[in-house]
């Protein structure tokens, strides 16, 4: 008997992920109002060569194709965009403060570690011949005292694999 489920007609995968991307900024948007709190953190994983991402030219080159920043002690901000479709937020990286841009399409991961939650997104390819140029932001210590570059803890890089779901 041939047991196998029909193929659907109706977008459910596009539904199911665009409900995900929903939590994860229903969780960003929480965070830049209210803070993150008890152990809570994020783990955000997006594409560096993704049209329209604006990070320092010393990061994109450090991360040509991806990269994974942590929201936990040491950001400021941090703001969701959902007309501009942007995530941004910023970060100090070797004492340098940054502000990253990242639009939502860029975006291949979140997590919340403290929960063990992770979510993986699927990037839409875009046409090298239609990209817009890559913007990029300058690297400069904050003298804005409204929002000040923090001291003490970097921002880092870290492996989400550990809170990958692995196929059954």
């Amino acid at each position: 008997m041939d047991h196998e489920l029909p193929e659907s007609l109706l977008p459910y995968d596009e539904w199911v992920e665009d409900a995900y991307r929903e939590v994860m900024l229903r969780a960003l948007d929480h965070a830049s109002v209210e803070g993150l709190p008890g152990e809570h953190h994020f783990y955000l994983t997006f594409l560096t060569d993704y049209p329209g991402v604006a990070i320092p030219d010393r990061l994109r080159a450090q991360y040509p194709h991806d990269m994974t920043i942590v929201l936990q002690h040491q950001f400021w901000d941090l703001r969701v965009d959902r007309e501009a479709m942007t995530v941004s937020v910023g970060l100090s990286f070797g004492g340098i403060g940054s502000m990253l841009v990242i639009p939502f399409a860029a975006i291949t991961a979140f997590a919340d570690p403290h929960i063990r939650m992770a979510l993986r997104f699927s990037v839409e390819p875009v046409e090298s011949v239609d990209e817009e140029p890559q913007t990029h932001v300058t690297e400069a210590e904050s003298d804005d005292a409204s929002s000040p570059a923090p001291s003490g803890e970097e921002g880092q890089v870290v492996s989400l694999d550990a809170f990958r779901k692995r196929p059954h």
